[in-house]
Formats: C-alpha cells, sequence, structure tokens
C-alpha cells in the first residue's frame, strides 16, 4: 500500500499558482490534498481557490491565521504587528490589510464559501499507514499565529513552541513561508513552504509530497513554476483595493 499526498500551504488567493501546482500533483498520481492554512486573502482569486481545494481528492484542510482574520475582521495577533500602527507608513499599511481582508470576505461571502472557511479547524489528527501520528496545523501545535517554525531555533526554543508534547510523530505546518524541516526529540516537523508569496529567491510555488507506505514515509520538497506577472495583471483588472500593497508583498523576497 502506498499513499501519496500533496502538502500545500499559504495559498493566499493565488489560484495560478494553485492549479499549476494540483496540475503536478495529479501529474505524479497524488490520492490526496492537505492543506495546512491561509487560502485566500492577499490574492485576486480566493473563490476560485475554495474551489478548487473543495474540488481536490481527498482533502484534508486546516485554517491559518488569514483564513480567521477575514472571517472575522479582528487582526490583533498579525506580525509585525500591524494593528498596533506607530508611523504614518503603519497606518498606510493596516488600511492596506483592512481593506484587502474586507475586500477578501466580500468575495466569500458572494460566492457562499464563507461558512465553510469558517468552519475549518485549528488542526487535524491524523495516522499514516506505518502507524506515524501526524497533526495538520498553520502555525504550531495549538496555534494559527505566532512565529512559526524557526528552522535555525534552538531545540529549548522549538519545545516552547509546542512542537515537542503535540502527541504526534510528524507535525505539519506553514505560516512562515520557508520550507524545511526540522527534528526535536521525538517529532519530526516539515514545512513545505508558501503556494504563493515564497520567501525565495524566485517565484515558483513551494510545496511538497508525503508518500507514505506500512514501512514508513518520505517528504519531497518541490517547486513548481508559473506566471507571476499574470496573477499581478489579475489584481489590478479586479480593481482590488490593496494592489499595490500586495504587488509589493508577492515580488519582495525578504
Amino acid at each position: 500500500m502506498v499513499v501519496r499526498i500533496a502538502l500545500v500551504s499559504d495559498v493566499h488567493g493565488n489560484v495560478l499558482a494553485l492549479d499549476a501546482v494540483l496540475h503536478e500533483a495529479r501529474r505524479d498520481g497524488i490520492d490526496a490534498v492537505w492543506c495546512l492554512g491561509d487560502l485566500v486573502a492577499h490574492g485576486p482569486r480566493p473563490v476560485e481557490v475554495v474551489a478548487r481545494l473543495r474540488e481536490a481528492e481527498g482533502l484534508v484542510c486546516v485554517r491559518g491565521n488569514t483564513d480567521r482574520y477575514v472571517v472575522t475582521g479582528d487582526l490583533s495577533g498579525m506580525i509585525p504587528p500591524i494593528d498596533q500602527p506607530q508611523s504614518p507608513e503603519e497606518f498606510g499599511v493596516l488600511a492596506d490589510a483592512r481593506e484587502s481582508f474586507a475586500w477578501t470576505r466580500g468575495c466569500l461571502v458572494g460566492g457562499g464559501d464563507i461558512a465553510w472557511l469558517d468552519g475549518l479547524p485549528l488542526q487535524h489528527r491524523l495516522t499514516l499507514p506505518d502507524g506515524t501520528r501526524v497533526l495538520l496545523v498553520h502555525a504550531a501545535p495549538g496555534r494559527d499565529d505566532g512565529p512559526g517554525l524557526r528552522l535555525a531555533g534552538s531545540d529549548a526554543e522549538l519545545a516552547a513552541a509546542g512542537f515537542v508534547n503535540a502527541e504526534s510523530d510528524l507535525v505539519l505546518v506553514g505560516h512562515t513561508h520557508v520550507p524545511g524541516e526540522r527534528r526535536v526529540a521525538d517529532c519530526h516537523v516539515v514545512n513545505p513552504g508558501s503556494v504563493s508569496l515564497p520567501r525565495t529567491s524566485d517565484d515558483r510555488a513551494r510545496w511538497a509530497v508525503l508518500e507514505a507506505t506500512t514501512a514508513g514515509y518520505t517528504v519531497e520538497h518541490r517547486t513548481t513554476r508559473y506566471e507571476l506577472g499574470r496573477v499581478l495583471e489579475d489584481l489590478v483588472g479586479q480593481r482590488h483595493p490593496a494592489a499595490e500593497w500586495l504587488t509589493s508583498k508577492m515580488t519582495s523576497r525578504t
């Protein structure tokens, strides 16, 4: 028995990048899609992203912090804390963020998807064929926000973040947009990176393939090309109220 699972996270309303990833996943015989949150905010096509994911084979999905912001409108807890502006520039960022989340919420309400998004769980537990206990969560066990997985952090820092006592052997997270893996105590933590808004030197979507058998599992990190320029043009074409701010986010490499 071999099960192949696409691990995706931080799609951020970028359906063009998601389509490219899902096309490659189907080509490679993926059996299921596990999504680690931050699905819709900061992109021009939130409704289409939800539609693609809801159609995906074997979908398991948890919420991210920006999904919660879209549903509630409460931006407290963001990093950096844009809900506490200290300068005219920071007030501008807060205004852009609020407009962006409100626009996304309006799209999902109009598309009839806001209840589905609101119903996503904070975390989800599964078991692989070999008995490996898996936890899906956006940032860290029990959290959809905060610093998330710091790949360069000490074992003590990761333990303090909850990765040691998570009652799981494999923890799958997103949030930081930085692909990578860490082992701390008996826990293997994997971040597949971001389908959109990558903190990398190029514009390729980041995701991963989890292959599981009764003998164990492997994780293969993937990159997939898509046309970022078309996404930026779509932001303008959609008359997104924060198109300039989001263009800066999508082209930043820090």
